[in-house]
């Protein structure tokens, strides 16, 4: 553990009666940064957010705030403050009651309460509605209100439990470009609890992907989308074209019943794969350009793009997003690159995944080029 390191969970596992909702999961928190623990509803993302604001405690293993363990700390006791879904405000307060609510209970100077009420109002583009009752102030106004709340106390870190989701879509959006601002600013650990995808890929530094229980992934959210650890990451982290397939050898992929050159190595040779294309590194052509040919089946405007399903000669489904019409029943190729293709290894580990990685760089390249040759 590093300086850096502010929440550690060393093969944390919570049960109630029998059931596991989280299993031996360790990670670490660094300091000043906006994390996301993403994944669908049941996996496990707000049980490690009330792990660490102390309102529950682990069954098994230990949690650690900055090199301490705190399992049994009282969530009074911790450095930690959470923004909860519903916001919890108190009607029947105005804004800078429910602000100072935290402050008088610490029994704080009334002088020293107003001025940091004050500045934390500043902090979220609130100053001068100190007076306003909470049933006059929008959703998103509510949430900064929630936010001022929680960081008046200065807390070390930042939970927020889904607070976006009962936004429309336009406000939801400004308000991730404000709290990953309000991060910046603050200097302090953001936890953010999300099942969007698009909202993680947005605002975090350092996405957590979490199924059944477990981590599935972590790293920053260009590397989770680019390069996902297995079928689930890559189906939850945006749109996957998964097709089943074989490595030949490094640098040779064998899928829809062609081989096509690729930038992976490190496995077996014609060892049992899947292969992953984003829908957005495919470009239609001509049937006689691409690399392989499909067969419209479907076509969804969306706005900024077409979505295009068709089926190739093996019977794979194939998503495409093209700014390209096509018409259902048309034969379309599809032309993409080396680097498009990413190959899944069945049963890896996120380590043995994170080795294989690192030998993929200017000795892979060069190692890729010779093969070619």
């Amino acid at each position: 553990m590093t300086e850096k390191t502010i929440i550690r969970f060393e093969n944390v596992t919570k049960k109630y009666d029998q059931d596991t909702v989280l299993n031996k999961v360790s990670f670490e928190i660094e300091r000043g940064k906006f994390y996301t623990l993403l994944g669908p509803s049941g996996c496990g993302k707000t049980t490690i957010l009330r792990l660490i604001a102390g309102f529950i405690e682990p069954t098994e293993g230990n949690i650690y705030f900055n090199g301490k363990v705190i399992n049994n700390v009282p969530a009074d006791k911790r450095q930690v403050n959470t923004v909860f879904q519903d916001y919890a405000l108190f009607p029947h307060l105005n804004v800078f009651e429910n602000v100072a609510f935290g402050l008088r209970i610490k029994k704080m100077k009334k002088a020293d309460i107003a001025e940091k009420v004050k500045e934390a109002l500043r902090f979220v583009n609130l100053a001068g509605y100190e007076e306003r009752e909470i049933s006059e102030m929008s959703g998103g106004q509510r949430q900064r209100v929630a936010i001022a709340r929680a960081i008046v106390n200065e807390p070390e870190i930042l939970l927020l439990d889904e607070p976006l989701s009962a936004l429309d879509l336009k406000l939801r959006t400004e308000m991730q470009y404000e709290l990953r601002e309000l991060q910046r600013r603050l200097g302090i650990t953001f936890i953010f609890v999300t099942h969007d995808q698009e909202e993680a890929l947005a605002m975090s530094d350092e996405i957590f992907v979490l199924n059944e229980g477990e981590i599935q992934q972590s790293g920053t959210p260009i590397d989770i989308y680019d390069e996902p650890i297995n079928r689930f990451v890559a189906d939850f982290i945006g749109e996957s074209n998964i097709v089943p397939g074989r490595m030949i050898r490094d640098f040779l992929a064998e899928f829809a019943g062609q081989q096509f050159e690729c930038v992976d190595r490190g496995f077996s040779p014609n060892e049992t794969v899947e292969i992953i294309i984003r829908p957005e590194d495919l470009e239609m052509t001509e049937p006689e350009q691409g690399n392989l040919v499909i067969k419209i089946d479907s076509q969804l405007f969306r706005g900024v793009h077409y979505e295009i399903s068709g089926y190739d000669q093996a019977g794979n489904e194939w998503l495409v997003h093209s700014t390209k019409r096509a018409a259902v029943g048309d034969s379309v190729g599809l032309r993409f690159d080396p680097e498009a293709i990413h190959v899944m290894r069945f049963g890896e580990t996120e380590e043995e995944f994170d080795r294989r990685l690192e030998g993929y760089g200017q000795n892979g390249t060069a190692a890729a080029e010779g093969e070619r040759q």
